[in-house]
């Protein structure tokens, strides 16, 4: 093991599933960590993410499939992507290097590096939710993917050709069977895929909580505050400032603020192609119907999950920037959408909720030591895929502070790769 050059806690920055995963993994394995956020646990991304295990997702988004569709989805006012014009000129840069990860053998290359991590997800998930006495909260049923017809069908094949290339189950269902899964299903939709290794979480804001009260009864401290900045010295960091003043002595950072961990890199002379893709959901407690799996209906762009006490309907992607205000009209828009394939669907009992998903133009995370300041460790840009990859990210980052051999190879979720 790699000397401990001070007694200072570790400092973990962001308290969403993936901070609040890694500093328990610290904390169990006998390091001394603080944790810290601007928010209360799990009140960023985590509280409203779709509750899914979503080891199928794992593809770039800039693929040939995507840009096809592309052109339709932004004339559309309520298609899936949004761009506000306003945050177009500071969006560019990143969006150019969305464009070039599009490139086909970049595309390969981007696969196998998220195949990669979902290959490990049920390895890492399961212990953790034991440890915490949380493996109730993973539910047994996957997810459906819904097609209206052959048409439906064919234009995602590209999608479930990748998954079979990595060897990932799945069950054609049409017709009758699929009414016998799911009752509740429009008459409409002809055919669905089963994708049984997405499974969901029960509530994925509680996992959270779970989580920091299993860190909290090992000895770890949780804070709030809002980081400022870094203070280094020849060693490597030194103090980690905040905004109220307060300074935290540190030598070892791990940066899982979401999509705010950007501008604390930039801090550190390490700046990354860091966004944020606002997404969106209607949490309904009295929908009228009653689910089993998830859906997905990859035509409409939308998703709901049976999570939380209710049915979660969320999806869309709007690029505006960390401070632009929510437009809960895309919120709307995706109900509507979800009772096309849920006649039944009773918009009861809602709350409407928007949160910053952290999103690099390439769809790997970045889970890495800093190149530049020694003692910082990078986990963020999980996209749509936080809790999915919350436990992995965990067990990695782990690994690489207490100097054990990560389990897999992280050159491809390096920080320096841009």
């Amino acid at each position: 093991m790699p000397e401990r050059r001070a007694l200072s806690p570790i400092v973990v920055i962001g308290a969403g599933i993936v901070g609040a995963a890694i500093a328990f993994e610290l904390q169990r394995r006998g390091r001394d960590t603080l944790l810290i956020d601007r928010d209360a646990p799990g009140k960023g991304a985590s509280f409203g993410n779709m509750a899914s295990i979503a080891v199928t997702e794992f593809m770039p988004a800039s693929r040939p499939g995507v840009w096809a569709q592309m052109p339709k989805w932004l004339l559309d006012p309520e298609g899936p992507v949004r761009f506000r014009p306003s945050y177009m000129p500071r969006l560019m840069p990143w969006f150019l290097r969305f464009l070039a990860a599009s490139r086909p053998s970049k595309v390969k290359q981007l696969e196998a590096a998220g195949a990669a991590l979902c290959a490990r997800v049920y390895d890492d998930l399961l212990p953790m939710l034991h440890a915490i006495g949380a493996s109730n909260m993973l539910t047994l049923e996957g997810c459906l993917s819904l097609y209206a017809d052959e048409t439906e069908f064919r234009a995602d094949r590209d999608h479930i050709e990748v998954l079979e290339g990595f060897g990932i189950a799945h069950e054609v269902i049409g017709g009758n069977l699929l009414r016998d899964l799911e009752p509740a299903l429009a008459a409409k939709i002809g055919k669905a895929v089963l994708f049984p290794q997405n499974r969901s979480i029960t509530d994925p804001y509680r996992l959270v909580l779970l989580l920091v009260e299993a860190f909290d009864r090992l000895g770890g401290k949780v804070e709030r505050g809002e980081v400022a900045g870094f203070e280094r010295d020849a060693d490597g960091l030194a103090v980690v400032r905040l905004k109220d003043g307060r300074r935290l002595a540190a030598r070892e950072a791990i940066l899982a603020a979401g999509a705010w961990t950007g501008r604390l890199s930039a801090e550190l002379g390490e700046p990354m192609p860091l966004e944020t893709e606002r997404g969106y959901h209607t949490q309904i407690m009295a929908p009228g119907v009653s689910l089993k799996h998830s859906l997905i209906w990859p035509a409409r762009a939308f998703m709901v999950t049976p999570t939380a006490g209710g049915l979660r309907v969320g999806g869309t992607v709007e690029m505006a920037g960390l401070d632009a205000p929510p437009d809960y009209r895309r919120a709307k828009v995706l109900v509507k959408r979800a009772k096309g394939a849920l006649p039944d669907l009773q918009a009861a009992e809602t709350s409407e909720w928007m949160g910053h998903r952290p999103a690099l133009p390439d769809t790997v995370p970045v889970i890495s030591p800093s190149a530049k300041t020694k003692g910082v460790y990078y986990a963020t840009g999980h996209g749509h895929l936080g809790l999915t990859y919350a436990a992995t990210t965990a067990r990695i980052v782990g690994d690489l502070v207490t100097g054990q051999p990560p389990p897999l190879d992280i050159r491809p979720y390096r920080i320096d790769r841009f």
